[in-house]
């Protein structure tokens, strides 16, 4: 029997310059993503192992007791079409129909969410550039048995007030 994976993807809040860490920006990004993510059922978060995302992780699992919290290398910051191996390793490891119906959080990078998005949508490889996803922005992917993929949302930043949003995207991006 298998069911449906709700695969819950947000990019990282928005970092220090040095990216050692989160901005004060970034800390308030990331507690109100924990605030928005409290009422749903997740039964894991995994992150990158850089330390924006580390931090983003933690900030937000302190809104989500009781699940836990893990590293995946399969969501480190890589340029996808550089690493066709650890982009094909990152959707094998997060994608499809999971064998209950499970609700996991993927807390990643821009290049990482794009990729998630440009798979779900079978498009080019060349096309993941096109998506561009904001700090804490949330992208929800359902994956259905019988490999029915649908994107219920991409870069929410609903749980963000006006002046926290869009940050990580370039000027023009910014509404």
């Amino acid at each position: 029997m298998s069911g449906v994976r709700h695969l819950w993807i947000a990019r990282h809040a928005e970092a220090t310059d040095d990216e050692t860490g989160l901005s004060a920006t970034g800390e308030q990004q990331a507690a109100l993503l924990g605030e928005r993510l409290s009422g749903v059922p997740l039964t894991a978060i995994s992150h990158s192992p850089q330390a924006r995302a580390v931090r983003t992780a933690a900030i937000v699992s302190g809104h989500l007791p009781g699940v836990p919290v893990r590293v995946a290398d399969e969501l480190d910051d890589r340029f996808p079409a550089d690493e066709p191996a650890a982009s094909a390793a990152m959707i094998a490891r997060f994608t499809g129909p999971a064998p209950t119906e499970t609700h996991e959080l993927v807390v990643t990078h821009a290049f990482q969410v794009a990729w998630f998005v440009r798979d779900a949508l079978e498009t080019p490889e060349s096309r993941w550039r096109d998506v561009i996803p904001a700090n804490t922005g949330l992208t929800v992917i359902r994956y259905f048995p019988g490999g029915r993929t649908r994107v219920i949302v991409f870069n929410d930043l609903s749980h963000l007030p006006e002046a926290l949003r869009w940050t990580g995207s370039p000027p023009e991006l910014r509404l």
